[in-house]
């Protein structure tokens, strides 16, 4: 049987996909939301949003987080040591929370019906999850500094 460490890295990898499967869609829900007009699509968006956001993103991004510090803890001398690549992995970590507790404000403002921005901004914030990701990936797997 494997140590119990690596049932928490397992479980940890499992809330990030499911994280980010919600970091990915949510925005593009408010795509959608923004360009719709009729009475119930609108209201069908703020449900699947809502659904989406605090039945999905947020147990996975608080799983993903204290699952990430169990695993950190385990290894505390990664804090301590010249583990650089966990210094920017923890930054960007940050940034995801960041994006995620913005996604929060946004989906009270669609469902306040006071939408700041046009669809095509959507589009474009649809994107910074995949750079993070791309980043923490390199920095996680490959430890280059």
């Amino acid at each position: 049987m494997p140590p119990l460490i690596e049932w928490v890295k397992v479980f940890h990898l499992v809330f990030v996909v499911t994280w980010f499967a919600g970091l990915f869609y949510l925005p593009r829900l408010f795509v959608y939301h923004a360009e719709a007009t009729d009475r119930i699509s609108l209201e069908r968006f703020r449900i699947m949003e809502h659904k989406l956001f605090w039945y999905i993103m947020t147990p996975s991004a608080l799983l993903t987080v204290l699952s990430g510090a169990w695993m950190t803890l385990d290894n505390a001398s990664l804090l301590f040591g010249r583990a650089q690549w966990l210094y920017w992995k923890l930054a960007l970590v940050l940034l995801l929370i960041g994006y995620h507790v913005y996604c929060g404000r946004l989906l009270r403002l669609f469902r306040e019906g006071r939408n700041p921005f046009p669809s095509v901004f959507y589009r474009w914030f649809n994107e910074l999850p995949t750079l993070v990701l791309i980043a923490v990936m390199i920095l996680a797997v490959l430890k280059p500094f």
